[in-house]
Formats: structure tokens, sequence, C-alpha cells
């Protein structure tokens, strides 16, 4: 029998439980300590000892509150909306370069146009001798342009369908509207454009951007109509959709991640997979396999996925290769609150490697050029087993370990996924680009609130993949979003 438990029977005893004693935690006085210890050495002991357990127990908590408290977004998942003002620090290396630009960028200075639609002449009237210059010919101009937007103003089109009477046969005949037009009195393209491109890719709130919609162009758009242009352009991105479903299952290397939404009062998923032309979205009601494939792309995957090394990635049959943005976030925890010295120098090695492959312009290194590398990574995950060494008790059970211990197991036991960078030079450092396209899911729930219907999630995914792919591929988003409006959407080219 414990201590602890021993004491507790104790405690619940007649000859104890009549003193001083203060609940289960045992609370006693001098006197009645002294008078336990004459009596009954024993039971002094197991009270000392229970104590001695109780300690532990709350100093390990406490440890576990420190550890939540001191975690933020530069050593941990943490996202930077939820630390209020702090002042972020980043773990890239001080180049020793100046801000702004640097030779051989290409900048975007604003430069003169040949032909200026609008000129206004700066007529010389007089000179300083109060000669008249009213009538002489200039013989040169300085010119100099200044860039303004138009005034927005909202534009009404007309159509008028000629109405004739054959003077033959009597019959009435009638001009035929465009297909588009079918109402007397509608909303055209540009607007349903506005309207999908303020909800789904600045993600402004209804009422905000119905305001914002009537005060620069005079449109006072109801939520039944925003939803109409949102499902009006769902229904004509099934062929994008497929096919960069597609070329996502040919990718070299796949981003991969997930994030938690809100669809009608409940808990659902919102899933990503990118490159570096391609997004995709897909929302389901399940986090894990079911969900990904529903989806129908990891299934048929077999490059390297890049993931943060969540279990069921590791249930596809494919190359992985895991995100060391989080593994550096995660060391830099251990050496600024644990004073882990193994995981300083784990960091360095990992940016120095990272920097050294870069270098090597896509060139595969030889396997002796990648040893002394994978070298120092086995001395320093050694050098951190022996500061956080395993119990045989531990090793054989899965007993809960601390997060160095975690850490250590991840980073030797999956040794060639976190250096997947360094034997492939396709295969990304991070996963920073996931990160960010899943990112937004998280602005839209900060500022918009949640989805109040199936609906509207299920047109959000497609419709946000488009702009996202559409962005990558440097295409005007507005221009893109209306001709999928019209029923054109972009296609992203199959790979060569």
């Amino acid at each position: 029998m414990r201590a602890s438990e021993r004491y507790l029977c104790l405690s619940r005893n007649s000859e104890l439980s009549s003193g001083p004693v203060q609940g289960d935690a045992g609370m006693f006085t001098r006197e009645a300590l002294l008078s336990i210890a004459r009596a009954n050495p024993e039971a002094l002991v197991d009270i000392i000892l229970a104590l001695q357990e109780q300690v532990q127990a709350l100093s390990k908590r406490v440890t576990e509150l420190e550890d939540r408290f001191n975690k933020n977004s530069r050593n941990s998942s943490k996202p930077p909306s939820s630390e209020g003002r702090v002042t972020p620090k980043s773990l890239r290396k001080n180049t020793g370069r100046k801000p702004g630009g640097h030779p051989g960028h290409q900048g975007h200075t604003l430069m003169p146009v040949e032909r200026p639609p609008y000129i206004i002449p700066l007529p010389v009237t007089s000179c300083s001798c109060c000669a008249d210059l009213t009538h002489e010919r200039a013989i040169d101009h300085e010119c100099r342009q200044v860039f303004e937007l138009p005034q927005p103003k909202r534009e009404v089109t007309e159509f008028q369908a000629e109405i004739k009477v054959c003077p033959k046969c009597g019959l009435i005949n009638r001009a035929s509207f465009p297909p588009d037009v079918t109402a007397p009195v509608q909303y055209g393209h540009s607007v349903y454009c506005m309207a999908v491109y303020l909800n789904n890719q600045q993600l402004i709130p209804a009422n905000r951007r119905e305001q914002m919609m009537s005060d620069i162009w005079n449109c006072s758009l109801s939520e039944a109509t925003v939803s109409k242009a949102a499902r009006r352009c769902y229904d004509t991105l099934a062929p994008f959709e497929s096919a960069v479903i597609g070329e996502l299952r040919k990718a070299l290397a796949l981003h991969v991640d997930e994030s938690g939404m809100w669809v009608a009062g409940k808990l659902q998923w919102l899933h990503v997979a990118c490159t570096d032309l391609l997004t995709f979205y897909g929302i389901h009601q399940n986090r894990g396999t079911e969900a990904m494939d529903n989806v129908g792309i990891l299934p048929d995957f077999f490059g390297h996925l890049i993931h943060d090394f969540w279990k069921p990635y590791f249930r596809y049959e494919c190359q992985h290769g895991l995100c060391n943005a989080h593994h550096l976030r995660e060391l830099l925890f251990l050496l600024e609150e644990n004073n882990q010295a193994w995981a300083g120098k784990m960091i360095d090695l990992l940016l120095t490697m990272n920097d050294f492959v870069k270098q090597q312009n896509n060139t595969p290194l030889p396997r002796q050029q990648k040893r002394p590398w994978i070298n120092k990574y086995k001395k320093i995950i050694a050098d951190g087993w022996n500061i956080n060494p395993l119990s045989q008790e531990e090793e054989k059970r899965r007993t809960k370990k601390t997060k160095q211990q975690n850490l250590l197991l991840r980073l030797d036991a999956h040794q060639s996924q976190v250096l997947a960078f360094l034997h492939n030079p396709g295969v990304p450092f991070t996963n920073n680009l996931a990160e960010r396209d899943i990112r937004m899911i998280k602005v839209r729930l900060k500022i918009s609130g949640a989805f109040r219907t199936v609906e509207g999630a299920k047109h959000f995914a497609p419709i946000r993949s488009y702009l996202s792919t559409a962005r990558k591929h440097g295409l005007n988003v507005l221009a893109s979003l209306t001709e999928a409006i019209k029923g054109r959407p972009f296609i992203p080219e199959a790979s060569p």
C-alpha cells in the first residue's frame, strides 16, 4: 500500500481524525505531530511520505502551468492572435544588410504612362520682367503625373429589344436579350463579383460588406443576393476543382494542414493541400483519414508529404517530410524555458544545414557530403538523451513522457523525415506554405464569426481555392472571379 493510501486510512481512524486534521491533505499543528511521533512513529512516517507525494505532484503541475503560460507563437504552435500585444522575435539570423531593396531585387516604382487620358495644360502668362507671354509659343514642357482613383459610381446599361410587326403576315417579332439578362431589373456580373470577392477574399462581415457596397457604388445587396452570387460562382468551379485535385496528386512535394471551424453551431474541419501554384480547401465534419480520403488527394499521392507530424498523415503510403519550423519553435522553448543546451545546438545545426542546402542550387548532395551533417545531428540527439534519459519502465511501457523526451523521440525515430530537405533538394525545410494558406480561416472566424449555414461553408471552400490559385499564378483575382461567374473559370494547366 502506498504511503498516501496508508495515511488516508489512518486519517479516517478516530484517533487521528479527533486531532487537528483539515481535509485529506492533512494539516497538523506542531503539538499534534509531536503527539503522533511519540504514540505512533509509523503514522508520522506515512504522513511525511504522503505529503512528499503531494509536493511532487503539485510541483509537476506548477511546471506544466508555467510551461503553458510561457508558450507563444515564437516557441510553440500558438497563433499570434492569442498573444495580445507582444513584440515577436524571429529565429532568422541577422544578415547585416540594411532594410529595403537590394541589387537584383525587382522593384515596384511608380512609372509614368505614355498616353495619360487626362492632360491639364499649365500656361505661362508673364515673365518676371512683367512682359506678356500669353501668345508666345512654348518651346518645351515639363510633365508631372498624378495617379488617382476614379470617382466610383454605379453604371446602368439598358437593353432595348426591338418589337416589330411583320407587314407580310402580321406576326409580332421581338429581339432576343443576352442569355444573362433575364429580369426587367437585375445586377450584373461585376456586382456579383465584388460581393463574392469581399466575402471570400477580404473576409468582410455581412453588415460591413453591405455598408461598403452602398457607400461606394450605391448598391444595397441583401444577404440573399450575396448567397445567390456565391452559389452562382460555386456552380461553375467543378472543372477547376477536378483539375487542381489531379495536379496535386502529381506534385513532387505537397503541403497539408487542417484547422477547426464552426459551421451551423458544430465543429468541422477545413483541410488544405497546396503547392506553390495550387491550393485546395475541403470542409469535412471529421479531422482524420475519413475526411482526407473523401477529398481524394492523399490516397493517390506518392511524392513527399510535408506536414507537422500529425499521426493520421503517416497512414498514407507516400514519402514524408516534417515541418522544421515546428521543431525550431519547440527547441527554442526547451532552450529558453528549460535551459536545455542541446536544443540550442540543434537549432543552430538545422538552420546552418538548411542554408548549406540552399547554396547547392537544387543539386542533390552525395553521401559523403551528407554524412558529417547526419553525424552532428546524431551527436546532439545523444546529448539530449544524456540530459533527459528514459527509465527502463518508460522505455517498455507507454508512460507519460516529458516534452523534452517526446521531442527527442520524434527527432530520433523520424530522422529521415526531419532531414528530408537534406536528402532531397526538392523537399522544403518547413510546412509554412500550408500554414499560410490555412491561417486565413482563423482570420475569417475572428472578423466574421462562424458560418451560419452548411451551404455557406460548402461554397466558401472551392471559391477560396480558386482565388488562392489564381493569385499564385499571378492573375488578376477580380478578373478571374468575373470569368468564373460568367461560367468560364480559370483552369490550371497540366504539368509537363
